[in-house]
């Protein structure tokens, strides 16, 4: 029996998160994993009078890649990719693995030399984005490797994603642009400031945000959602960091990540395990040793971290760093072949100042919006 849930979703997604137009060119990407969605997909873009493109993918095709490619070949951007980065109006993508580790065990300088060839796509993709010309999506179709990663059965996971995408199954999306006029009072109330300060356990981080904007992240992009982001000055991030939770790149997972940052640069970065892969990320291109958001998580439905950085990055309470590109809408001007977002819980033990003012404290805000 088909789970009705999957409908609501895909309405969500085309009619809201991407808010599809008549005569939109829209390209939808995902693997077989996730036929359901993917049909449901297509089918809703249709029905809102646009040309969907399904761009079905095998679940190990990065592997299939990296493992037998030339550098060259490695290297290589197809015209296709730059057309639809270019020319398209939305751009979908479903998340479906497969096996969530199948690039454990490839050279990580193969995984550095691919996102680093991909740095002038991820541009023109941002620019047209800070530009309102495309509009994206990202959302993930529950899995059996998703369900083990976060240590749920398949129906329990299923259960987490659609209450944390859905919340109110009836009309989610009333939810969504609830929760996007309570964050449009906490982007406002950043307007104009100046300097943040994140004091935490093994964490003291000093950034500027001066001339920088916030962005309410309020599920048009990402699904589920719920976060407020900026693009900190590219010199100014000065301290040190320790992040909760492994940060997950490509399948692969680094714990007990360290960072130490001088004008803006890391300049010393250890792990407690896959350091190697840590440092080879950071040394991929110039912009990804420099931090291209800030973000502070919002989203009081998501309390789990699940390995899925979808949902991760957006727990309620924690904040996130992401080293590599940044996001133009915010000020940013960091440019890189990655965007790898890593995850501090401030839910205990921790403070944000803005400006010499406390406003966050122990995973809640102290002032009111």
């Amino acid at each position: 029996m088909k789970d009705q849930r999957i409908e609501k979703y895909a309405e969500l997604l085309i009619n809201y998160c991407a808010a599809v137009k008549p005569e939109d060119k829209v390209i939808i990407h995902g693997n077989f994993m996730a036929e359901p969605l993917l049909a449901a997909l297509y089918k809703y873009v249709l029905n809102a009078g646009a040309y969907p493109l399904l761009d079905i993918s095998l679940p190990n095709n990065d592997e299939l890649l990296l493992n037998n490619a030339s550098d060259k070949q490695i290297q290589y951007i197809h015209e296709t990719e730059k057309y639809v980065a270019e020319k398209y109006d939305v751009d979908i993508s479903i998340e479906s693995p497969l096996n969530t580790k199948n690039l454990t065990n490839v050279n990580p300088n193969k995984i550095a030399l691919h996102a680093k060839a991909r740095k002038s796509l991820r541009k023109t993709f941002m620019h047209r984005v800070a530009q309102e010309e495309l509009r994206w999506v990202y959302a993930i179709f529950p899995t059996n490797a998703l369900a083990q990663d976060a240590a749920m059965s398949l129906s329990d996971y299923e259960d987490f994603v659609y209450n944390a995408c859905l919340p109110n199954l009836e009309n989610p999306v009333t939810y969504w642009k609830e929760l996007h006029i309570r964050q449009q009072k906490m982007v406002d109330w950043f307007v104009g400031k100046k300097k943040i300060h994140v004091v935490a356990k093994d964490t003291d981080l000093k950034m500027s945000i001066e001339g920088r904007t916030f962005s309410n992240s309020n599920g048009r992009d990402n699904m589920p959602d719920g976060e407020i982001f900026t693009g900190p000055v590219e010199n100014s991030v000065e301290g040190h960091i320790k992040f909760s939770y492994p940060g997950i790149y490509k399948g692969n997972e680094v714990e007990g990540i360290k960072l130490w940052f001088e004008q803006g640069k890391v300049v010393k970065a250890t792990a407690d395990k896959n350091e190697a892969f840590l440092q080879q990320m950071i040394n991929s291109d110039e912009g990804a040793q420099y931090v291209g958001e800030f973000a502070i998580g919002t989203n009081e439905n998501i309390a789990k971290f699940t390995k899925s950085i979808l949902f991760d990055e957006k727990i309620g309470g924690t904040i996130h760093i992401a080293l590599g590109a940044g996001y133009p809408e915010t000020g940013s001007k960091n440019e890189s072949g990655i965007h790898w977002d890593l995850i501090c819980d401030t839910r205990n033990q921790s403070e944000i100042w803005v400006d010499n003012e406390l406003i966050f404290k122990d995973g809640e805000f102290v002032i009111e919006f």
